[in-house]
């Protein structure tokens, strides 16, 4: 649940930050419309028939103002929607361009920079070059000749606009794969967790109920041991329980001495002998944590998949072994167990890369099954 809220707010707060973006462009767009002010202001004073003046105005407004709402609607993943907003503006364009006169084709200017922003590669340099065309082109039968600083400021608006467009969308792409990877990272992260929890647990549980039901068929006199092993799994299960909300909360973390305690329990219910250190000081305290789950991973492997009736652990500053006697010279069991029945191992491997270290798995000779994590003295620690 913390988790899911977590990444409920982390999205709000996306959005609020695209929709604060968008207004902030919005709002720096409508400083260009600065510059069609005296032109409205000439049609609303100029003496023409009311029908005439309205059409002009009515036109002429919603073209200019097409440029803001479109760098507004620039920042949406709508393609076809943009296109056809694009196409809108250029009749409203070419509409103002037929009512106010050739003199008024400086106002396209707008449309390249709605172009530039609303189309994608090689589209919006070819349209915005058509429309500086056509500016262009009408200007030069407006007496006094071709509007030369108009053209000019067409181009490089053309260019720069375009450049940054593209700029902008490739960053939204790298934002958007940024989010996917990390998106990613949080699921493997709760998946190796979970996974890690739930398999030791289970596992423990699973065998101290096998063993109640034993004592239940062939000991029923033996009440007080039947409850304590309930009592032990009852308490895994609250356990497990709490690990896996901690890990859902992001704020889990396992410790190796309290794994080497749970081992040691997990092993004598299912009649394992187990050669344990009784201390983990001599492990480095920045190795401890990653070798709590390598030590948890083994031990869980060593009772669901090896069939052994010994296991050994020991640990070293840098490194830790699991070894058991099993039945690792047996090809199927090998072979799951080198897996860590499923995604174990993966995720062990994951973990060890982290600090550096690395881990090797497989049988041992002369019997046995050995599982190995170590970091390379020389990584900074």
């Amino acid at each position: 649940m913390a988790m899911a809220n977590a990444c409920s707010s982390a999205r709000a707060d996306g959005e609020q930050t695209d929709r604060r973006r968008r207004l902030g462009a919005t709002a720096f767009s409508c400083v260009f419309l600065v510059w069609a002010v005296s032109g409205v202001q000439e049609l609303a004073s100029a003496n023409t028939p009311v029908g005439l003046k309205t059409a002009q105005l009515a036109v002429t407004i919603a073209y200019l103002l097409s440029y803001p709402v479109g760098t507004w609607l620039s920042s949406f993943e709508r393609p076809r929607l943009k296109v056809w907003y694009v196409a809108l503006a250029t009749v409203l364009g070419l509409a103002t361009l037929a009512l106010d006169g050739l003199d008024s084709s400086a106002l396209l200017i707008y449309l390249v920079a709605l172009s530039a922003m609303m189309l994608t590669g090689r589209a919006a340099f070819v349209f915005a070059g058509c429309v500086t065309a056509v500016a262009f082109t009408a200007s030069a039968f407006v007496p006094g000749g071709p509007d030369w600083g108009t053209l000019v400021l067409m181009v490089v608006l053309t260019i720069g606009v375009t450049s940054f467009a593209k700029v902008g969308g490739d960053l939204k792409v790298a934002n958007q794969e940024v989010a996917r990877l990390a998106v990613a990272e949080e699921r493997a992260r709760v998946a190796r967790d979970v996974h890690d929890v739930l398999g030791h647990s289970l596992t423990t549980v699973t065998l101290k109920l096998g063993l109640v039901r034993r004592l239940l068929e062939t000991k029923p006199e033996e009440v007080e041991r039947l409850i304590v092993e309930v009592g032990e799994a009852e308490q895994l299960s609250r356990q497990a329980l709490s690990e896996v909300r901690a890990t859902l909360s992001g704020y889990r973390s396992a410790s190796l001495s309290a794994e080497v305690a749970g081992a040691r329990a997990a092993l004598a219910s299912a009649g394992i002998t187990a050669d344990l250190p009784r201390a983990v000081d001599n492990v480095l305290p920045a190795y401890q944590e990653s070798f709590a789950y390598v030590l948890r991973e083994g031990v869980t492997n060593v009772l669901r998949h090896s069939g052994a009736t010994s296991c050994e652990v020991r640990l070293g500053e840098s490194w830790l072994e699991v070894r058991d006697n099993g039945r690792a010279t047996v090809a199927d069991a090998g072979a799951s167990r080198a897996d860590g029945g499923g995604a174990g191992l993966t995720g062990l491997a994951d973990r060890l890369a982290a600090i550096g270290g690395r881990i090797d798995a497989g049988p041992v000779p002369g019997g046995g099954f050995l599982l190995r994590a170590s970091v390379p003295e020389q990584v900074p620690v």
